[in-house]
């Protein structure tokens, strides 16, 4: 019969030849006269016999080795190898075939010696796929010994021992090893110069140093990438310093970004994938870990320069470069910070600037854009530099009290006819988002609340916003960014007026007469009341929530006078134990003036419509018996009346005598002026700024643009005095007993989102809370405070 045996050597070693991928062998008797005796596994082998077969396996490696594979019986020889490995002469098998390859592969090296260099790569690629193929015919004819001699004893794989033998021959012998990695070193720098390498060849030859990597040793690390990465950093290092010391930093940018990406593409297309991680450490080390400071502070082509002149690309390409050393970047966000800082800086300290507030305001919302631009586009919104940018914001617009202050001017301009030209809603809400970003970098909010009071009461008081929808906008945008309790009087406000709404029309429906002039704003109520030729319109004002003091009454035209008690009788009918304080100090008032050449309808304060109705009686005033008769007080009469004869557009009255003073004097005498012409029908008086004046936001929209003190209000200094006391109370009651550092971390962390409170003034109201028994100091410890109930 005949025995059938396959070996499918393709399940075990893919580069095969063909010619064995699947290779079905048949037992057959050889014809006699061939030479060869066949012997049988069942009788006994002697040492002679055994030689004998050594003898026949390796004159077939010989064969195989010299191409002649296709005249050898497979199926023979396989069966020699089985016999002498059952018989127990696998040691002389094993050691056998390994002094053949051996013997072999010493000529294959001499042939690679002797090859010219240019030469060598592809000599070694055509001995190495030869030896590849010979080794996978040699081990399918042992498979055997493989399977049995080689796994009991330990000993290294047919296969694998060929590859150890080559390592040891071929490629490691050292006129071959120094050849071949100046070869392959000498291909890299030429392709790194721009010039063309045969790549597939190079992958070829990496990769037999790869495959040679077997029994523990890492033939591709020793004789290739070690050295490789050696003469790589030197490369750099010489290229890099004489790069930087030549072209500006946009440009070396741009070149690390290109040999980065080269050496990437590089192990990519030929090299091994372990190398990938080294090489990009080594190339960041070279090209940005040794040469970033030098590159960010660079004159007139740095980080600084890329700032100041808008190189998003530039600044991007920085970014994204710098990320691969992550200490780099803290550099650049110093340097932003500073760049930040210091046209902060400019803006604080332009005297043009200083003396707008929108001006000011504008040139800080300019500085915010163009900031959030880098941040958003170059460096791709990272938190780093996003705290950076709001650390930098903060550190140079709480210099002082003034951005508070400005911030509230400009705001005020907006509603007052900066947002009239904007179409829709959502540019609307764009422009007071703006303002709400800033308003997140102050730390004394309060004291923008407490201008904005002064503002968006006037604004009330006198109608002169653009859109009342748009004050309720931004009003909830505060309360979104400081919680309810900051916004609250606001709030208070607006319900105020629309209250006053609902009193008017409840007043005008009691009577029947119509009116025709407009008057003037009580505290806590809205009235309108009228008679035959005044129409009085009151607005009833809730004395917590409106800023400022009570002011004091004067002495008003009897007609007027007449009007406000009849609205006083009306409320004080509808709302029993309420009580009404006049306010004529917001008042306005419309009225028609006859004057010398012309006439026209003037829109004054009520104290000026005061002074002005005096002249109905009688053609000259001194500046003393105004002041009796109208009882006004004393700045406000000056202020009041120097604004209807010292601006030109608006003199009405002239001051009589030689005095060049401006400001009256009790002797002065007043007149109305008699050459006073206007093309104007309806004329607004504006007020004058005294210079003795403290808060000028408090003024008229005449004088949004003037400045204000850059030290906190005396009001919300004493109002924060309240609130610090307020929340050491609540903590203390809270907590009990608390060390002193500890209730100061504690209060102010409670009222950082209004003010940053200083420690001196915790310590403070402490103290006076003590002195009053809410607190008191621990017995043994004067540092600890206990809450009294």
């Amino acid at each position: 019969g005949q025995n059938l045996l396959y070996l499918n050597s393709a399940a075990r070693l893919p580069e095969i030849v063909t010619e064995i991928v699947h290779l079905q062998i048949m037992n057959i008797q050889k014809k006699p006269g061939n030479g060869m005796r066949q012997f049988r596994s069942g009788d006994p082998m002697d040492e002679k016999e055994s030689n004998r077969t050594w003898e026949c396996l390796r004159h077939a490696i010989h064969q195989i080795h010299q191409h002649n594979a296709s005249s050898l019986s497979f199926e023979e020889l396989y069966r020699n190898a089985y016999n002498l490995v059952l018989h127990k002469y696998g040691e002389l098998l094993y050691n056998g075939v390994q002094g053949v390859v051996a013997d072999h592969l010493k000529g294959v090296a001499q042939s690679c010696i002797e090859c010219p260099d240019d030469r060598l790569l592809d000599e070694l690629k055509k001995q190495w796929d030869d030896h590849k193929t010979t080794m996978v015919m040699i081990r399918d004819i042992l498979m055997y010994m493989d399977r049995n001699f080689v796994t009991q004893y330990k000993k290294v794989p047919v296969y694998e021992m060929g590859l150890v033998i080559f390592r040891e021959k071929v490629s490691g012998h050292p006129r071959v090893k120094s050849h071949l990695l100046t070869l392959l070193l000498d291909n890299i720098t030429a392709e790194r110069r721009g010039e063309q390498v045969d790549r597939i060849l190079l992958k070829h030859t990496l990769n037999m140093l790869v495959e040679l990597g077997v029994q523990g040793k890492n033939v591709y690390r020793e004789c290739f990438e070690d050295p490789f990465l050696d003469h790589t950093r030197k490369f750099y290092q010489d290229e890099s310093k004489q790069y930087i010391s030549q072209n500006p930093c946009s440009d070396y940018l741009k070149k690390a970004e290109k040999r980065i990406r080269e050496e990437k593409a590089r192990v990519e297309n030929y090299l091994h994938e372990s190398t990938m991680e080294k090489i990009e450490e080594l190339c960041d080390e070279e090209w940005i870990s040794v040469h970033y400071k030098t590159l960010i502070h660079m004159e007139n082509s740095g980080c600084a320069w890329m700032f100041q002149c808008d190189k998003i690309e530039d600044l991007e390409r920085m970014y994204l470069l710098f990320s691969r050393v992550p200490i780099s970047l803290k550099e650049i966000q110093k340097v932003m910070m500073d760049c930040m800082c210091e046209a902060g800086r400019e803006v604080l300290n332009d005297p043009e600037k200083v003396k707008d507030p929108v001006s000011f305001i504008t040139a800080i919302l300019s500085l915010k854009q163009k900031f959030d631009r880098f941040v958003k586009e170059s460096f791709k919104e990272s938190k780093d530099f996003q705290l950076a940018l709001k650390q930098a914001f903060e550190s140079f617009l709480n210099k002082d009290t003034r951005t508070a202050q400005y911030l509230s001017l400009y705001v005020d301009d907006q509603f007052r006819k900066g947002l009239r030209g904007m179409s829709n809603d959502a540019d609307v809400d764009a422009a007071l988002e703006q303002v709400v970003t800033v308003f997140r970098f102050l730390q004394d909010k309060d004291v923008f609340e407490n201008f904005y009071k002064q503002h968006l009461a006037r604004r009330l008081l006198t109608g002169r916003s653009v859109s009342d929808e748009a004050e309720r906008s931004m009003i909830s945008k505060l309360k979104s960014e400081c919680g309810h309790q900051y916004t609250s009087k606001l709030e208070g406000m607006f319900q105020d007026m629309k209250l006053s709404e609902d009193i008017m029309k409840q007043y005008k429906n009691s009577f029947a007469s119509p009116s025709l002039a407009r008057g003037m704003a009580p505290r806590t109520g809205t009235t309108p009341a009228m008679s035959s030729s005044i129409d009085l319109k009151v607005s009833v004002l809730t004395s917590g929530f409106w800023p400022g003091p009570p002011g004091s009454p004067c002495e008003l035209p009897p007609e007027v006078q007449d009007c406000c008690s009849r609205f006083e009788t009306f409320y004080l009918a509808k709302h029993t134990g309420r009580k009404l304080y006049w306010q004529p100090q917001h008042g306005l008032a419309d009225i028609k003036a006859q004057m010398p050449k012309t006439k026209h309808e003037l829109n004054v304060t009520t104290y000026q419509m005061c002074i002005l109705m005096l002249f109905n009686q009688q053609t000259t005033w001194t500046y003393q018996d105004l002041a009796v008769r109208t009882n006004i007080p004393l700045e406000e009469l000056k202020r009041h009346l120097m604004s209807l004869y010292v601006n030109p557009k608006a003199k009405i009255l002239v001051k009589l005598g030689d005095s060049e003073k401006k400001e009256p004097e009790e002797s002065d005498q007043f007149t109305v002026n008699p050459q006073f012409e206007s093309k104007l029908v309806r004329i607004k008086v504006p007020l004058v700024q005294l210079k003795s004046s403290e808060t000028p936001a408090a003024g008229r929209e005449g004088e949004s643009g003037a400045v204000g003190s850059s030290d906190v209000p005396a009001t919300v200094e004493e109002d924060r005095k309240h609130l610090v006391e307020a929340v050491v109370v609540r903590v203390m009651k809270s907590r009990k007993t608390l060390e002193h550092n500890q209730l100061v971390m504690e209060v102010t962390r409670h009222l950082t989102s209004r003010f940053q409170p200083s420690p001196t003034l915790i310590k403070q109201r402490i103290e006076k809370l003590i002195e009053r028994e809410y607190l008191e100091r621990s017995q043994g410890d004067r540092r600890v405070y206990n809450y009294l109930a």
